[in-house]
């Protein structure tokens, strides 16, 4: 049994910007931990071997938090194929190389549920790894995440050392990315159909402060209407319809962010590398959590609920010639149960707090 983690130990939360990494150090803070480390990307390239071991050098992180990774959606992950895999390759072969130099005491590297293959079981047991082909669209990405927890098992069994791999499913939150075409599929949702709403009942104002705080390919508030309704257009938003990509007939799971950094703080703080796998098996691996919550509904009925939310009285249509990637991505989530954490946060709740942080945060 390794030691615990006390309040004065001192934490490398790597992406402490992002959706998980700042709902981590967050989680962090409020159960009294005291001693957090950050660096911003403009701060510490860790694309940069030699910028990593130096800030390693200096820092001397007792407890590391892989939560940094170039991360993106489908239109993203078939267009950037290359950047997905060598830049997560290379993020994790610094960020893990140098903890295990600096003798890291306890680390948790961040997956996703896209390791498993396209056509796996569901729900999806850790088992189910590698046992045949991959989604398409996300294949390099899912690659490069499947890389780093073979690196900490394959660190834990030849050094001894006590690096655990989570894998959570689609997750949605504070800090979410609401880009109109790079974004993960809810906040997409969530922005497109807020602003099909505010075209359709004359909020320009609305419309103006959301395309100044994120402008789409150029176009901002300060452009004309004209320009506006045309650039909106392009990506399926108008005042009358929102036209989304795919079928609407995949099923997927989400959990919300801040949920998802408890269990990670959880696991990181309860769990040791031994709970991970069955006493006595002969050949150790497949030692990564999932965490989510184990329940799914159509990507159609998030976007209803989303039209509902908002108060969206125009039509969503589907564009079918878009790609839905996989049909079905369901975790089974017992190993997580069996370890201690349930989630709490169900998806009504969850669209209705991401709505309101959306909105709070284009002041």
């Amino acid at each position: 049994m390794n030691k615990p983690l006390e309040k004065d130990t001192k934490i490398y939360v790597a992406g402490h910007r992002g959706l998980v990494g700042s709902a981590i150090w967050n989680n962090l803070q409020q159960r009294g931990y005291t001693r957090l480390v950050g660096r911003t990307h403009s701060e510490l390239d860790l694309l940069d071997p030699v910028a990593v071991r130096r800030f390693f050098d200096e820092e001397q992180p007792q407890a590391v938090v892989l939560a940094a990774a170039h991360v993106g959606g489908i239109l993203a992950n078939l267009r950037y194929r290359a950047d997905f895999i060598y830049e997560n390759l290379q993020i994790q072969q610094n960020v893990i190389g140098e903890s295990f130099r600096h003798g890291v005491q306890k680390l948790l590297f961040l997956g996703s549920t896209c390791i498993y293959p396209r056509e796996a079981p569901q729900p999806m047991k850790e088992e189910t790894l590698l046992t045949s082909p991959l989604e398409y669209t996300n294949e390099p990405y899912a690659i490069a995440k499947i890389a780093g927890l073979k690196m900490c098992e394959s660190f834990n069994l030849q050094y001894g050392t006590n690096y655990i791999a989570v894998m959570p499913t689609n997750l949605y939150g504070p800090n979410d990315n609401f880009h109109l075409e790079n974004s993960h599929v809810l906040p997409a949702m969530i922005r497109k159909i807020h602003l099909a709403h505010c075209l359709q009942t004359g909020n320009w104002e609305a419309v103006r402060k959301d395309l100044n705080l994120r402008p789409a390919e150029g176009v901002n508030g300060h452009c004309s209407e004209t320009e506006i309704r045309e650039k909106l257009a392009r990506f399926g938003i108008t005042a009358e319809a929102v036209t989304l990509w795919g079928t609407g007939r995949p099923l997927r799971e989400f959990l919300w962010s801040e949920e998802m950094a408890d269990a990670s703080v959880h696991v990181l703080l309860n769990v040791d590398f031994h709970d991970t796998y069955t006493e006595g098996a002969t050949d150790i691996r497949n030692c990564h959590i999932n965490v989510g919550t184990g329940k799914e509904l159509s990507i159609r009925e998030v976007a209803e609920k989303i039209r509902q939310e908002i108060g969206y009285q125009g039509e969503l249509r589907w564009d079918a010639s878009k790609p839905d990637g996989t049909l079905r991505k369901l975790t089974d989530v017992s190993k997580l149960h069996r370890l201690g954490w349930h989630h709490q946060v169900e998806i009504d709740e969850g669209i209705h707090r991401l709505y309101r942080w959306y909105l709070e945060h284009e002041k």
